[in-house]
């Protein structure tokens, strides 16, 4: 009898660890599918709140928060195309381009958990990632956004008046707030079952040792 796994999947739209991480955690699930399953809802995490519609360019920003030079943003970018190689995602790798706000992102997500079909979240969810790392779309622009929603099956009108609207607002401000508020600063942060963490963009075989571990622990 296989055993059945909660897994939230915090991250952010604009994190490119969190696109590998999301890749090795289904390849993990892939691997160990004769042993157990899971259901994955996507839980909000802003790396930065307070950026503004203009966006930001993405060596600058950065250069900014971490201190890094272009030369080391290239060899860090090299690595995580590599990365993404292997969970069968593709980077653009030119590396250049602009971070945005993805609040507006989160709130779509959050419309694909509450009233979407299953599996809805998900493919959004893959669709802004592919968006934003693969394409260096415009993250912040509602059209944009319309489209990955509308492409996963979400309905047209519901997701134009969601946008044009603050409608789940308080709802992923609570979330980030919840998520905060339990220590998690960085992300993709895997949370299975409320209570184990696995922090970073791991292996797809770390993760499916975790999720073995962990079943095996379930009554």
């Amino acid at each position: 009898m296989t055993k059945r796994l909660k897994i939230d999947f915090v991250s952010d739209v604009s994190c490119p660890w969190c696109a590998v991480g999301l890749g090795a955690l289904e390849q993990a699930l892939e691997q160990t599918q004769s042993e157990l399953s899971a259901d994955i809802q996507f839980q909000p995490f802003e790396l930065n709140p307070a950026m503004g519609a203009e966006g930001q360019d993405i060596i600058e920003h950065l250069t900014q928060k971490y201190g890094s030079t272009a030369e080391q943003q290239a060899e860090i970018r090299n690595t995580i195309c590599e990365r993404g190689a292997e969970v069968g995602f593709e980077f653009n790798p030119d590396g250049r381009g602009r971070i945005w706000n993805t609040f507006d992102a989160h709130r779509l997500l959050h419309l694909a958990e509450v009233e979407g079909e299953p599996g809805q979240q998900e493919t959004l969810k893959k669709a802004l990632l592919s968006a934003c790392h693969t394409r260096s779309m415009r993250m912040g622009d509602h059209d944009v956004l319309s489209d990955c929603a509308i492409q996963s099956g979400l309905d047209a009108e519901r997701v134009k008046a969601v946008l044009a609207s603050d409608e789940f607002t308080t709802d992923v401000r609570e979330r980030l707030s919840f998520y905060s508020k339990q220590g998690i600063s960085s992300v993709p942060a895997v949370i299975i079952n409320d209570k184990h963490l696995i922090s970073g963009g791991q292996p797809a075989q770390v993760f499916a040792q975790a999720l073995r571990q962990i079943a095996a622990e379930m009554p």
